[in-house]
């Protein structure tokens, strides 16, 4: 016997299963974080660095607040916020066959995604990233950040 919800269309019964969620584990994330990181900095290389350049803008990284520096983390915080929100995913994500979703089953909105990415991601790095590490050790393997927004990732 199949478990699921069942629906009748033109005279045909048609089995909806439902499959167990398969929550993504820390190493996992990890990995697909690197790709990430991996993929804004060659953004920032090859897109950013060149405009500084063509403008003989200072690419001086002295203090955090030079415009090379806030520029390349707008860049950062962008690619996540906007890959988290118009996908559920980012690259990184997508390779290793992850998916952000809400743990009420809502599609994200732009202030879940804007607390988890931006809000929460900077209180799990503050705290020496041990929001992070909660990733490993929580039930439904949430980190800190998607505790704040009540997300979580899991396998497609």
């Amino acid at each position: 016997m199949i478990e699921g919800n069942a629906y009748t269309y033109e005279d045909r019964t048609i089995v909806e299963t439902v499959q167990p969620v398969r929550y993504a584990g820390f190493w996992m994330r990890f990995w697909a974080y690197l790709l990430d990181l991996l993929v804004v900095g060659s953004i920032n290389r090859l897109i950013i660095h060149p405009i500084f350049r063509l403008f003989d803008l200072s690419m001086d990284e002295t203090n955090m607040f030079s415009p090379i520096a806030v520029v390349t983390a707008v860049t950062f915080y962008l690619y996540f916020v906007l890959m988290t929100k118009c996908f559920q995913q980012t690259l990184g994500k997508m390779v290793f066959g992850l998916k952000v979703i809400d743990m009420n089953g809502r599609p994200l909105t732009w202030l879940t995604v804007l607390f988890r990415e931006v809000i929460g991601k900077f209180i799990s790095k503050f705290i020496l990233l041990i929001g992070f590490l909660f990733v490993a050790f929580s039930e439904k393997k949430q980190g800190l950040h998607d505790q704040i927004a009540d997300t979580t990732v899991i396998h497609e």
